[in-house]
């Protein structure tokens, strides 16, 4: 049977976001009837209630409700911008959110809160606020009366009068509370989270803080597996904001866990990534944590990512467990490539496109693992020794699919070390840690990793009993210090180094495996090959489709400008460097899936007249798969310039070219200015003369000149072969 959901657009960017949300949804084509309602600032001008009587029979026929956003003006503009015919009426605006959850008693709303992205360590928890009471119980009076007067006192009444005042009521009833914590309890359990937080004010609103402190300890006592504890709202935001990973779920009335929800949203990375579910006894409302955002509506810049999020949990709702699964790993990786993320994630995407890219990344699950690269060690800020540790061990991921997305070079400090790895953590799926291994006091990376990773060193004897054999034939006494090098943390798996007395060790935290290596070059590539062969069966199913262009005499934002166009719904992320004269375009997808034939056809076609090759190349290397060329050039300060070419054994013919350049290339190195114009003339007997003028920074003369000659004359001996 089909799960009937109705989706209430909103105001502000709710329409557009759940456009996006919908699109994203098709992918999945589940049993899910889609209807629709109408609701917010727009029903209530024209209708005199922001929730009409035709919504509400809409909501008795579902299953649950995807809500937008909705605006809240207040009352004089709610007044103000009624209907005429309406005003008279005597009519009084109830915030569309407040309407639903009083009518279908959505006493609780659950407000998930995890790492994403960011330099923070991995965190998992959840904020459920009551909603059916508390300051939020609508029970809020202007004035205080004669009759309330006589318990309601204040000595701050006396200035001017009992009208000038407002009060409110904290309504907490057995039943709203019993109701509330038994909820939390029974998520904490359901969910995996250990520990239940009870939060509130007892040192202040004393009586109804004890209240709810005596009932919060009597539902603990049903779950006796979870830690219960209570503790102030002011302290806990403290700890919200500053070690967020020490919690599970944190409860609390409707005012403290609206400001603590939020806040903790602010953590995970902002309100734009935050999703919120209200869920009552019969059913459940779904809606992403911020607001209406009016001056955003129907430009583009709205966030969707809260409401992708919030489609994850009515999935999940609905029983589709798998599937909400899949959806949250799908934004993830979109927010986490940083590729086509929305303005306030650092990005220029609409919610239609970054609903592609999650769809792409649905239709292509991620078939390549992300990796960092963190090197460790004083000489190597300092320049002292070239870290050709970055570019060996990237090679070896890269060969094998795995993508190496960061890279970092840390100092030997042990608190830098950490805290590098711990904003790692959960985000990459290898860490690759080298150097740092050895036995001097500077030597800090294992201290890191198991103050990282929370796990503390055990000694290893069989390792010890190793390095010292290796110790001894290389003449060394071992000491104290060397035994630190059989040092390893708790979990982890040790690897053994022959040609070193540093053993390496990898171990799983948080989603992410580390690897953990010496500082030597040779050592570091050794042990990181022996993991990966260790574990070839988990890495050798990795697959990706590649395509690379090179491309000559284009600038590269025209390039990218229409490849992004182009391209823009195809799940390949792109790549562009300028590496002058040339601009290289590569295609990485996020599966074997290969690029369609047409778009191919269409990229080479629109651009043949700038296509070097369809690889990372050059165009000398191209041209000498066809000609060994002879440069005539009359110039000998041009001539400089051009490399002698090596003898090519293959049965090629020789071509002689004549190249002269205008203005001449001693007036180029003598002009004051560094960036320019100029011709290069190319003369191939056979052919007309052909002359290119491009641009050149003069530190680069030397690598240009020879490379527009040669594509000069590539362009020729290719027209003669496709015409053979």
């Amino acid at each position: 049977m089909k799960k009937k959901v109705l989706v209430l657009p909103g105001d502000g960017v709710g329409p557009e976001l759940c456009d996006a949300a919908l699109m994203v949804l098709e992918q999945f084509q589940l049993p899910i009837e889609f209807m629709y309602g109408d609701i917010g600032w727009e029903c209530w001008k024209k209708e005199g209630d922001s929730v009409p009587q035709a919504t509400w029979q809409k909501i008795a026929d579902s299953d649950a409700l995807l809500l937008g956003v909705v605006t809240d003006k207040g009352k004089e503009t709610a007044l103000k911008e009624l209907a005429p015919p309406l005003k008279e009426q005597n009519l009084s605006d109830v915030f569309p959110l407040l309407q639903l959850r009083q009518k279908l008693s959505l006493f609780a709303t659950i407000c998930p809160i995890r790492y994403i992205i960011g330099p923070k360590k991995p965190f998992q928890f959840c904020v459920i606020s009551e909603k059916s009471e508390g300051l939020s119980a609508g029970l809020d009076f202007r004035g205080i009366t004669p009759e309330t007067s006589a318990w309601l006192q204040h000595p701050n009444l006396a200035k001017y009068g009992l009208k000038e005042a407002a009060w409110s009521v904290r309504l907490q009833t057995r039943f709203g509370l019993e109701r509330l914590f038994e909820y939390a309890f029974s998520y904490a359990r359901g969910h995996g989270f250990k520990r239940v937080t009870f939060s509130d004010k007892p040192n202040v609103l004393r009586e109804s803080g004890q209240f709810a402190q005596e009932i919060f300890e009597k539902i603990a006592q049903n779950y006796p597996e979870i830690e219960a504890d209570i503790h102030n709202v002011d302290a806990l935001a403290v700890w919200i904001a500053t070690k967020p990973e020490q919690f599970g779920v944190i409860v609390a009335e409707n005012m403290f866990g609206a400001i603590l929800s939020n806040l903790a949203a602010g953590v995970m990375g902002g309100l734009g990534l935050a999703a919120h579910a209200h869920v009552g006894d019969k059913i459940a409302c779904f809606q992403p944590a911020h607001g209406s955002a009016p001056h955003l509506a129907e430009q583009n810049k709205a966030n969707p990512s809260g409401m992708f999020y919030t489609v994850s949990l009515l999935l999940e709702h609905l029983g589709f467990y798998e599937e909400a699964k899949e959806l949250s790993q799908s934004v993830d990786h979109v927010i986490r490539s940083g590729k086509t993320v929305p303005h306030d994630l650092g990005g220029s995407a609409s919610p239609r496109q970054m609903a592609q890219a999650v769809s792409n990344s649905l239709a292509n699950p991620v078939s390549s693992y992300r990796a960092a690269i963190i090197t460790v060690g004083d000489e190597l800020l300092s320049g002292q020794y070239l870290n050709t540790n970055l570019q060996d061990l990237s090679q070896s991921l890269e060969k094998r699919n795995i993508q190496v997305t960061r890279h970092f070079v840390c100092a030997d400090q042990l608190q830098q070390i950490s805290e590098t790895i711990v904003s790692c953590l959960g985000q990459e799926d290898l860490i690759i840690i080298s150097g740092g291994l050895g036995p001097t006091s500077d030597d800090k990376t294992r201290d890191s990793v198991s103050q990282a990773v929370r796990q503390p060193l055990v000694h290893h004897e069989d390792v010890w009993h190793t390095v010292q054999g290796q110790l001894e034939r290389l003449k060394i006494a071992p000491d104290k210090n060397n035994a630190r090098q059989a040092l390893f943390p708790k979990t982890a798996t040790v690897l053994d180094n022959p040609t070193g007395t540093a053993p390496g060790f990898y171990l799983s935290c948080e989603g992410s495996t580390l690897v953990v290596l010496p500082g030597p070059p040779s050592q570091a590539l050794a042990l990181l090959e022996d993991y990966l062969q260790q574990n070839e069966k988990k890495y050798s199913s990795l697959s990706r489709a590649e395509y690379a262009w090179t491309l000559i005499g284009i600038d590269e934002s025209t390039l990218a400008h229409w490849v992004d166009r182009h391209f823009a719904n195809e799940p390949f992320e792109r790549h562009f460097l300028w590496k002058s004269p040339y601009v290289l375009v590569q295609l990485v997808g996020q599966s074997s899936t290969p690029l369609a034939q047409p778009l191919i056809e269409e990229f080479e076609h629109h651009f043949r007249s700038h296509l070097v090759g369809r690889e990372v190349t050059t165009a000398s290397q191209q041209l000498a798969k066809y000609a060994q060329i002879h440069w005539l050039i009359d110039d000998p300060h041009l001539l400089k310039y051009f490399q002698v070419p090596e003898k090519n054994p293959q049965n090629i013919p020789q071509i002689e070219v004549e190249v002269s350049l205008s203005p001449s290339i001693e007036t180029l190195e003598k002009q004051p200015e560094s960036l320019g114009h100029a011709t290069i003339t190319v003369q191939m007997k056979g052919y007309d003369e052909d002359q290119l003028t491009f641009p050149y920074t003069r530190p680069l003369l030397g690598v240009v000149l020879q490379e527009y000659a040669a594509w000069s004359v590539l362009k020729r001996v290719l027209r003669r072969e496709n015409s053979q």
